[in-house]
């Protein structure tokens, strides 16, 4: 790389670091960008004006509420948009999804639903480690759980919802996941979203529930972690449930979809 290339080979990275940055935490506002990398406003605008132009972001107002701006516009925040995501995909070729289809045709979404359960079963053994080291506190092995995501390639982060310390059983953590390797995959074969959701719900000890996928169109994949004393922790001889089986968490729950760390 010569001198008169350096200026355009920092502003290609920065770009990518937003990119990256809003993937892990959209919906999130060009202050918040700025404010985290160290930059004004009109060079975060200008590198969000470019991932607009090029199809990786989408705009999406915040209401008032998110935005505290009471009267007039509000707040515009950025999220990944379904090219930006693709974007960000490892490389999952044509050939894994060839082969997912062969196996679904010919040995039936059984045999899928065991092939998601083995992949999640490796990546379960390795983070089972890391959360026993964490201890016997849930938020703890959240914590444990995000680092390993983030390691993993799924830009994942956590977050309180509902009062601290209430015995409601909406009070928790929400686990947002900003990228999927196998994201192409799930949208076709929906296991290995459950298998994903039923290994969380061991690893933790609890019943989790997913609110929100990659997979179907969501800017984020969104689970909720009950912490309250009120839920029953699960055992080693317990079935997790399916994402579908568990009880629906209220809108006030819901509404929080996003991370932010």
């Amino acid at each position: 790389m010569n001198i008169a290339e350096a200026p355009q080979v920092l502003e290609s990275r920065t770009r990518d670091r937003v990119l990256q940055a809003i993937s892990e935490r959209g919906p999130v506002t060009a202050a918040t960008l700025a404010e985290e990398f160290g930059l004004t406003a009109p060079a975060v605008r200008r590198h969000l004006e470019n991932l607009v132009d090029a199809g990786l972001i989408v705009e999406r107002e915040q209401g008032p509420a998110a935005g505290h701006r009471g009267r007039g516009r509000p707040a515009r925040a950025y999220v990944v948009s379904a090219t930006g995501h693709q974007a960000l995909e490892s490389d999952y070729d044509d050939l894994a999804m060839e082969a997912l289809r062969f196996l679904s045709e010919e040995a039936g979404d059984d045999a899928v639903r065991r092939f998601a359960e083995q992949r999640v079963h490796e990546l379960e053994q390795r983070y089972a480690v890391e959360l026993a080291a964490a201890g016997s506190s849930r938020a703890a092995r959240v914590d444990a759980l995000v680092v390993a995501l983030t390691r993993d390639g799924f830009a994942a982060s956590a977050r309180p919802v509902g009062e601290p310390g209430s015995a409601s059983p909406f009070t928790g953590i929400q686990l947002c996941q900003g990228h999927c390797p196998v994201q192409g995959a799930a949208r076709e074969f929906p296991q290995f979203c459950d298998a994903e959701t039923d290994a969380f719900s061991r690893l933790l000890g609890v019943h989790v529930q997913r609110l929100a996928t990659l997979a179907h169109g969501d800017h984020v994949c969104t689970t909720f972690i009950p912490t309250s004393t009120v839920q029953h922790a699960t055992t080693a001889t317990d079935t997790a449930p399916t994402s579908s089986t568990n009880t629906t968490i209220p809108t006030a729950v819901t509404r929080t979809e996003g991370s932010t760390r």
